[in-house]
């Protein structure tokens, strides 16, 4: 098995935002697995600072999409995909030009964004928790609140990113552009998350790839069966509409 030396460098961090600043930016412009050992032996490395960073970041990100939700209520256009034969049980936009929805809907949006970010943190303490579990099945050595740090080091710079992103989406041919440059971001955020579960735990690229990608596989399948089990019960339905519009195509 890989080991790391026990005595690499220590990271020294300012204080305060300046010191969070100093993170977020060693672990974007020098990504690699020694940058993670740096920032995690830090003794400012615990689990309550990436849970502020976290809650900020689903904060923001809630803000953005009530901004964007805002503003293709403004434009009269739904960001839902119509499906033929359910039309009726979308939800539908507001008129354009109905200022008075759309300012309700952003203040709205706005004010439950915190909420977003509670959710957030929710979420992030679980997907960690899974992750270092794996981990320690594989033989790690680390713990929680350094890999939460670590992650957490990873969420907030690119939740910005990609929450700008998807705000410069909503203009008309430039989403295309942005959804490759988010896609992207999510390989790259993939890697650092493998690059820290490595750092972290003290063993091979194998393994931390393991720990990080079994859990989204897992989901991803899961999620596959209930998208799968969903059509199965809607069967009939969808053969009903289908049906309607052959009949409706037949000369």
């Amino acid at each position: 098995m890989e080991q790391i030396p026990s005595n690499t460098p220590v990271m020294e961090s300012k204080p305060g935002v300046a010191g969070w600043f100093q993170v977020w930016t060693k672990v974007f412009t020098k990504p690699s697995e020694q940058t993670f050992i740096e920032i995690t032996d830090s003794p400012d490395a615990v689990a309550k600072t990436a849970y502020i960073w976290v809650f900020i970041a689903g904060t923001i990100s809630g803000i953005f999409q009530a901004i964007i939700r805002a503003i293709y209520s403004a434009m009269g256009v739904t960001q839902q995909i119509p499906i033929p034969g359910f039309e009726e049980y979308m939800p539908q936009a507001a008129p354009a030009g109905d200022v008075g929805s759309v300012l309700a809907s952003l203040v709205g949006g706005i004010c439950a964004a915190p909420l977003a970010g509670l959710l957030s943190i929710l979420f992030f303490a679980i997907g960690v928790a899974i992750v270092q579990w794996i981990a320690k099945l594989f033989g790690g050595v680390g713990s929680y609140g350094k890999l939460a740090y670590a992650f957490g080091a990873i969420s907030l710079p690119l939740t910005l990113v990609t929450s700008i992103l998807s705000l410069l989406g909503a203009i008309p041919f430039v989403g295309i552009c942005t959804g490759i440059l988010s896609f992207g971001l999510s390989i790259f955020a993939i890697y650092l998350q493998i690059a820290g579960v490595k750092a972290v735990n003290r063993f091979g690229w194998g393994q931390a790839a393991g720990s990080v990608l079994i859990p989204f596989f897992v989901v991803l399948f899961f999620c596959g069966c209930v998208v799968i089990g969903g059509l199965m019960l809607l069967g009939p339905v969808i053969g009903d509409v289908f049906g309607q519009i052959n009949q409706g195509l037949a000369p």
